[in-house]
């Protein structure tokens, strides 16, 4: 009873038997004209249900009365584009016009029935009272007035839920449009965990080259290495800016083109970046690198600007070997660093995930750990 009460003090249950209510204006409007063929707006309903656009206005009719505010109603809003969905808004319309007369019902014979208890009581016995047409008057009929009206609300409520129910079975998604939605929130997460990459890749290389210069500077107390330290902050700095905003327009407009994204022919101002911060990088570039297409040169980029980050991060300036390679189909990135004591740990979980994230996605292969008693990044990229 209590669970009826608060449903009934919501505005939900109120919109779901308006919704019930709808079809009374022009299923009424044809009684009046002809009152002797009541069965044939039931007719109607079978061509009618078969127009594909039929199932998107009661789509969208059922999502606002039946559902309000439900970010997932599990009701669709599109047009018909199988005989099965044709089928379902058929069988539909044909529950709405049950439920249509049960709410009529519903509503209307619980108050009228309580007005004739009410008069039974009174004075002479109501001949539209059903059982009791020849029954006497009587005070104890006043007793049952509250009991067709206890029933309304439950009654009003269960036919709520049950008309519910029904546009949820018959008008929800078709297999071919969940598959839809789950290919464009696949896509979602997709787009969603590359801006992270992004993010973490871009503005992560950018503060750890800011954090080590900065060290770096108030160590050295030689003014002549803090004025190089701070240009290389600023350098650094604005390149990540650069790229915030890049990522930033993505979100803004996801239709938005890629291309502004740094690729490996930009690597000559991320390798001079290492070496600013302290980094003795021993470097190497050979093949074609400039041939390397779009995706596979970004996605190269960022792996090598990972990699740089983890050795200045986790080892220091230390010696670093980096072998960037272009040949036989394939782009080669090596990147090794001398391993100071134990192998890093889980803090380099996030980053060491991305590179190997980025090779997959590309149908390559990438290489994290230890080597030798160096630490080891190792990719391989097909071209094509």
């Amino acid at each position: 009873m209590v669970t009826v009460l608060r449903a009934l003090l919501r505005g939900a249950t109120y919109s779901r038997l308006l919704h019930m209510w709808v079809p009374w204006l022009p299923f009424s409007i044809w009684i009046f004209i002809y009152p002797d063929a009541p069965w044939v707006p039931a007719l109607v309903l079978l061509p009618l249900g078969l127009i594909p656009s039929v199932r998107k206005v009661e789509g969208v009719q059922a999502q606002l009365m039946l559902t309000p505010g439900e970010r997932e109603p599990g009701i669709s809003q599109k047009p018909s584009a199988t005989w099965q969905d044709r089928l379902r808004t058929v069988l539909w319309l044909l529950v709405r016009m049950v439920l249509m007369v049960l709410a009529g019902y519903a509503t209307v014979w619980p108050f009228f029935l309580a007005y004739l208890l009410g008069e039974s009581a009174t004075g002479p016995m109501p001949e539209e009272l059903p059982f009791l047409e020849d029954a006497q008057p009587h005070w104890a009929y006043a007793l049952l007035v509250p009991l067709p009206l206890l029933a309304a609300g439950p009654l009003i409520v269960g036919l709520g839920a049950l008309v519910t129910a029904a546009a949820r079975r018959l008008l929800g998604p078709s297999p071919a449009e969940r598959l839809a939605t789950l290919e464009a929130r696949t896509e979602q997460l997709l787009e969603r965990t590359r801006i992270a990459r992004e993010l973490h890749d871009s503005i992560g290389h950018a503060l750890t080259i800011a954090v080590v210069q900065a060290g770096a500077a108030r160590a050295a107390a030689d003014p002549a290495f803090t004025d190089r330290a701070l240009e290389a902050i600023e350098e650094t700095g604005r390149t990540a800016l650069e790229d915030l905003d890049r990522v930033l327009g993505i979100l803004r407009e996801p239709e938005r083109p890629v291309s502004s994204r740094p690729t490996l022919v930009d690597a000559g101002r991320l390798l001079e970046s290492a070496r600013a911060s302290g980094v003795k990088l021993d470097a190497e570039v050979t093949g074609p690198v400039d041939t390397v297409p779009g995706p596979v040169s970004r996605e190269g980029y960022r792996i090598l600007q990972e990699s740089l980050t983890n050795a200045l991060r986790h080892a220091g300036p230390v010696p670093v070997r980096a072998r960037v390679g272009v040949a036989d189909g394939t782009l080669l990135l090596e990147i090794r660093n001398p391993l100071d004591g134990e192998a890093p740990g889980p803090g380099r979980g996030s980053g060491l995930r991305g590179i190997r994230e980025r090779a997959a996605l590309l149908g390559g292969r990438a290489r994290t750990g230890p080597d030798g008693g160096d630490w080891l990044v190792r990719a391989e990229l097909p071209l094509g």
